[in-house]
C-alpha cells in the first residue's frame, strides 16, 4: 500500500516539496496530494511588474497542474488538523469540509500581511501581498490619475495624485519604484495631471530602508529613490488613515487618497488550528531537518515555520524570503522521502548567496557571492535570475516576450478593474460600462 503524503499550501515550499517528492519517489511508493485555494503558485518576486503593467498578470504565475505531473491537486483552503488522528480538515471548493488522513504532513501554509491596530487602516489600505492586490493597485493608480484630471481644485486634486507606501522592504520598496516609473510613463496622457505633478512618499519604521541587505546598498536605493523625486521618512510610523489624509508620527499630516501597507507578515492563521507546537511569534517549531517538534509525520517549512537559519547558526530562524522557500521545500520533500525509505534525513543548510532589489526600469541594486551591484549592472543580473528560476519553459518565453514587448511599446494603460466581476445579464451596464464610483475604489479589483 502505498503511503499518503499530504501538502498543505501551494506557494514556493508546497511546490518545489511536490516536485522534489516527484523526483525522489517512484509512482508506486507514495500518493501525493497538494492542497491550496488556488491552481498555480504565484511568483511573488514579479508581482511589482504585473502591478506596474510590465507584465501579463498571467505569467507571474505558475500553472500547477501543468508543473507537477504526478500530483493530485485538491482545490480548497486547510482550515483545521489533528496531528495525533493524522487528519488535516479541508474546506472545499463547494463550501463543505472534508478530513483528509495521511501519513505524512508538509505544512507551507505561507503568510498573510502584518497589520497593527492603527486606526482606519482596514477601512482605508490597501495590501500588495497577492495578484488581486497588485493588480488593484494598478487599476487604483489609473482611477486615480482619471479622477485627478477632471478636477479644478489644485489642492483637490493634490490628494488624487499622492502616494504613501508604508514598509520599505521588499514588498514596499520594489512596488512603490514599480508602480511610480509606471505612473510617470503615462502621466503625458493627462495634461492636468502632468501639470501638477505626483507625490510619492516611503515610510518606514526602522533607520534605512531594505534592512535585508548591506547597508552602502540600502542607502543607493534611496538615492536613486529619492533623485526621482520619492520622499523617504524613516524612523516615521503611521498614526492614523483617513479617507482623504493620513497622519504620520512626529504630527505631519499628508493629504492623500492612496495608502499601501506593505510593513511586514505574519505566519497564516490557519496555523493556530492545526495542533503544532508555536514559538512566540505564531510560527511551527522544527528542527533543523524541517521535522515539527514531537511529530516524527509531519514536516513544516517557509513563512509558516521557524527554521533554523545556518547563517545565524541556528540562534534566529531563517527570514521569510522566496529563496529560503525553494531550498526548504526540496529539503522537505527529500526528506520525506528519505523517511519513507528512499534515501537519508538531512538537515536545511542553505545560507543567502545573494539579493536582488529592482526599482523599474534599467534600474535595481543587488549583492552576490559577496560582490555587489548597482544600477542597469545589477537589473539585468536580477531579470537573469528570475528568468532562470522561474520554473516551466513556456514561462519563461512569456516572461521574455513581455519585458522586451515593454522596452520597444511601453506599457498599457487600460484600467480592467471591472474584468471578472460581469454584470449580470440584462443588466443596464450589461455593455461593459463600470457602475463604481469613487467609493469602490476600495473594492476589491
Amino acid at each position: 500500500m502505498a503511503w499518503h503524503v499530504v501538502i498543505a499550501g501551494g506557494g514556493f515550499g508546497g511546490f518545489y516539496a511536490a516536485r522534489a517528492l516527484e523526483r525522489a519517489l517512484p509512482p508506486q511508493a507514495a500518493r501525493i496530494t497538494l492542497v491550496n485555494d488556488v491552481n498555480f503558485m504565484l511568483y511573488t518576486p514579479l508581482l511589482p511588474g504585473a502591478a506596474a503593467g510590465t507584465l501579463e498578470p498571467r505569467h507571474v504565475v505558475v500553472p500547477l497542474r501543468e508543473e507537477l505531473k504526478r500530483t493530485h491537486l485538491r482545490l480548497g483552503s486547510v482550515v483545521g488538523g489533528d496531528p495525533e488522528a493524522k487528519t488535516v480538515t479541508v474546506k472545499t471548493l463547494k463550501g463543505t469540509t472534508e478530513e483528509l488522513a495521511y501519513d505524512h504532513l508538509i505544512v507551507a501554509l505561507g503568510s498573510v500581511s502584518r497589520t497593527l491596530p492603527i486606526p482606519g487602516l482596514a477601512e482605508y489600505g490597501i495590501g500588495f501581498k497577492s495578484l488581486p492586490e497588485a493588480i488593484r493597485l494598478r487599476n487604483h493608480v489609473l482611477r486615480t490619475l482619471e479622477i485627478a484630471e477632471t478636477l479644478e481644485d489644485p489642492a483637490e486634486r493634490k490628494k488624487w495624485l499622492t502616494y504613501v507606501f508604508v514598509g520599505a522592504g521588499y514588498a514596499g520598496l520594489e512596488g512603490l519604484a514599480e508602480l511610480q516609473d509606471f505612473a510617470a510613463d503615462v502621466i503625458d496622457l493627462y495634461p492636468r495631471c502632468r501639470t501638477q505633478g505626483m507625490r510619492w512618499i516611503l515610510v518606514e519604521a526602522r533607520d534605512q530602508v531594505m534592512p535585508e541587505i548591506p547597508r552602502p546598498l540600502a542607502d543607493f536605493a534611496s538615492r536613486e529613490l529619492r533623485g526621482r523625486g520619492i520622499a523617504i521618512r524613516t524612523s516615521t510610523t503611521l498614526d492614523e488613515v483617513r479617507e482623504d489624509e493620513v497622519t504620520l508620527s512626529g504630527g505631519e499630516v499628508v493629504p492623500t487618497k492612496t495608502l499601501v501597507w506593505t510593513a511586514g507578515v505574519k505566519p497564516s492563521p490557519v496555523i493556530a488550528n492545526l495542533g503544532l507546537p508555536l514559538d512566540d511569534a505564531g510560527r511551527i517549531r522544527v528542527d533543523k531537518t524541517l521535522r515539527v517538534d514531537g511529530y516524527d509525520s509531519v514536516w513544516a517549512l517557509g513563512d509558516a515555520a521557524a527554521v533554523p537559519d545556518p547563517a545565524k547558526k541556528g540562534q534566529r530562524s531563517t527570514p521569510p524570503t522566496a529563496q529560503h522557500a525553494i531550498r526548504q521545500g526540496k529539503v522537505a520533500g527529500r526528506n520525506v522521502a528519505a523517511a519513507i525509505g528512499s534515501g537519508k534525513v538531512r538537515p536545511f543548510t542553505f545560507k543567502t548567496k545573494g539579493v536582488f532589489v529592482d526599482m523599474g526600469q534599467g534600474q535595481a541594486v543587488a549583492t552576490t557571492l559577496g560582490i555587489r551591484w548597482r544600477g542597469a549592472p545589477a537589473w539585468w543580473l536580477a531579470r537573469s535570475y528570475h528568468l532562470a528560476m522561474l520554473p516551466g519553459g513556456k514561462r519563461k518565453w512569456r516572461l521574455l516576450i513581455d519585458w522586451n514587448i515593454q522596452l520597444l511599446f511601453g506599457r498599457d494603460t487600460s484600467e480592467l478593474g471591472n474584468l471578472g466581476r460581469a454584470p449580470a445579464l440584462g443588466a443596464d451596464d450589461a455593455g461593459g460600462v463600470a457602475t463604481e464610483t469613487t467609493e469602490a475604489l476600495a473594492e476589491p479589483s
